[in-house]
């Protein structure tokens, strides 16, 4: 995945798509590549690295021609390479590809096509997709890609060009953006409109399962059976830097209304059709393997270390495994206990944070098994542990880490049900339980954030409160600190997380008058001594905000304001959670007037130590 162009039309191809892909540098990527037909063939030009690097090796010799395709990419399967940039091609050369997603089933269709005699070279999934359309193609351009359509699964965006149809660029979606711009006597294609937004302001916004035919002066659109769709022009009233951000405010809240769709990619093709069970190809553990794991240790820092936190719930109770979690920082300077029987899982959004690395260095150094957690292809940190597991959450642009966070959580999740599996850990009817809530995760997320009203009040009422306090047990404190993070990181207000359980012992102090105080209430195992201890802060008279499950009037009546979340499962709760909390520190951010997106002091990824 990342950025997607396309340009059909009387001017030079690649002039726009170098420039729309560079309109697109702003969500992060690795490699970019065009595909331009001249009359005669396509020519591909592809280059790892920034568009730079593409342009310095075309050296001004663009490729002519008046259609094409161009793409930014971030890689998800393969690292970041010239070969492995797109646009993809079949055997002949005479249809291109360009990806946006993950193919779950491409290692079945690759198996397949390589026993036909198909040559691959690239280690994409987006590959197939320009040999399956070769393996079809029988005189028309359209059936065949319907064809592919109909036969790969998973999440995409996908524009085709062919040698044999130069005179169109056909493409679909299904659950990442597509956008065609409407001109006059041109039109363009991209996965978003700051890539077409300085060449028009008329677009069609494509919809899950529509394909579109697109020439110089048509665009031709139906469902994948055929079936002709009516769609309607949408007027682009955003500036170009406003288009950047989606038409939201900030980054930081363009990713927060991400998280759905990142919840759901970091899932694809990890979970099982009949819910019976977690997938990990590129894992491929055996029961011995996971018996052979005495011990877990999580190190991490800032957001990911608090993710760790959480994954040391799940597999603790999950896999019945002992976990310790460690910041980074202090891993190695305090002799760990580690060895062979050790796992140990580093997790970093960037794969390049430097305590992150030098804590995985000295566990591998050590004798432990290394796996990692990150959300960047041929990182450092991904190359230098044994395995990896990628959260596919898509490039983050905001300092705040938001949905790396909650992808994190996700892969922890998927991590300690797979482990318990294999080490018998947990019975059938519990682990399908928890992959069904996982199923649902989504589209929970999406009816959170379908209501933000109340979060923002509480934000325009108490963002001038120079202390807040946040208090939880078990998931629910871990998720606590995550949420005090977000609020001291963005809207500099003093934020501290306490496990509920010790207000007693000095905490109390603290606590006065007027002061804000969120109360998460999610674990049910634990509710009533939550609610005890809330009691205990409202008798000191603090303003108690309470997080709990829809329906739960009981928590109602101990509380100054509630928010809710959807009810799920209690290890899920925390992914859900933390979403309001997200949203309570951004519009208290706001409030106070801060730079949301850089706070002041803070970098996106810390490389030095």
């Amino acid at each position: 995945m990342c950025g997607i162009v396309g340009y059909i039309g009387p001017k030079p191809a690649a002039k726009f798509l170098l420039d729309g892909m560079s309109k697109l540098e702003y969500r992060g990527y690795d490699s970019a590549g065009i595909a331009v037909y001249d009359g005669n063939r396509i020519n591909v030009e592809k280059s790892v690295g920034r568009l730079s690097s593409l342009e310095k090796k075309l050296d001004g010799r663009f490729p002519a021609g008046h259609v094409g395709i161009g793409h930014t990419r971030w890689a998800t399967h393969g690292r970041p390479s010239d070969v492995n940039a797109h646009p993809h091609a079949d055997c002949s050369g005479k249809f291109v590809v360009v990806h946006n997603g993950i193919i779950e089933n491409y290692l079945h269709i690759k198996e397949q096509l390589i026993a036909k005699g198909h040559k691959f070279v690239s280690e994409t999934d987006t590959e197939v997709v320009a040999h399956l359309l070769e393996e079809y193609y029988q005189g028309d351009f359209e059936a065949a890609v319907k064809k592919v359509l109909s036969e790969i699964e998973g999440s995409y965006a996908l524009v085709f060009l062919s040698q044999h149809d130069p005179d169109k660029i056909i493409c679909s979606k299904q659950d990442n953006p597509m956008v065609i711009g409407l001109g006059d006597g041109e039109n363009f294609i991209a996965s978003d409109i700051p890539a077409i937004i300085n060449h028009t302001r008329k677009t069609y916004i494509l919809s899950d399962g529509e394909v579109a035919v697109v020439t110089n002066d048509s665009v031709w659109v139906t469902n994948r059976q055929g079936v002709p769709v009516s769609k309607k022009v949408f007027e682009i009233s955003w500036t170009a830097e406003a288009a950047e951000k989606g038409g939201y405010e900030h980054f930081m809240i363009k990713e927060i209304y991400e998280q759905p769709k990142a919840i759901r990619e970091t899932m694809t093709g990890r979970l099982s059709k009949d819910d019976s069970t977690v997938l990990f190809d590129e894992l491929k553990w055996t029961k011995e393997e996971a018996a052979a794991i005495k011990k877990i240790v999580i190190t991490a820092c800032g957001t990911a270390y608090h993710a760790g936190i959480v994954g040391k719930y799940y597999l603790e109770q999950l896999a019945r495994l002992p976990v310790e979690v460690d910041i980074a920082s202090e891993f190695r300077y305090r002799s760990p206990l580690v060895d062979s029987s050790t796992l140990a899982i580093v997790i970093s959004q960037s794969g390049e944070t430097s305590d992150t690395l030098a804590a995985l260095k000295e566990a591998k150094r050590l004798g432990a098994r290394t796996l990692a957690i990150t959300n960047v292809v041929g990182s450092s940190i991904a190359r230098e542990a044994d395995q990896v597991i990628y959260t596919w959450a898509g490039p983050e642009i905001a300092v705040a880490s938001t949905k790396a966070y909650t992808t994190q959580l996700v892969s922890l999740c998927l991590l300690a049900l797979y482990i318990a599996k294999l080490r018998g850990a947990i019975d059938q009817a519990a682990l399908q339980k928890i992959i069904r809530g996982l199923k649902n995760l989504p589209e929970q997320a999406h009816e959170i954030l379908e209501d933000v009203e109340p979060i923002k009040t509480f934000a325009t009422q108490y963002g001038f409160n120079e202390d807040v306090f946040f208090i939880g047990r078990s998931l629910d404190y871990a998720v606590a600190l995550e949420g005090s993070l977000k609020l001291k990181e963005i809207s500099y207000i003093h934020a501290e997380a306490y496990a509920a359980g010790e207000l007693k012992h000095g905490t109390l102090a603290l606590i006065i008058e007027g002061v804000p105080v969120i109360a998460l209430a999610t674990q049910t195992d634990v509710y009533e001594k939550t609610i005890s201890n809330i009691q205990e802060v409202k008798a000191r008279d603090a303003v108690i905000i309470g997080l709990g499950f829809k329906g739960d009037k009981n928590l109602q009546k101990y509380v100054d304001h509630a928010i809710f979340i959807p009810a799920t499962e209690k290890h899920l709760a925390p992914i859900l959670a933390v979403i309001p909390l997200q949203l309570l520190a951004y519009y208290a951010a706001v409030t106070r007037g801060c730079d949301v997106d850089k706070p002041r002091n803070l970098a996106k990824s810390v490389t030095v130590e």
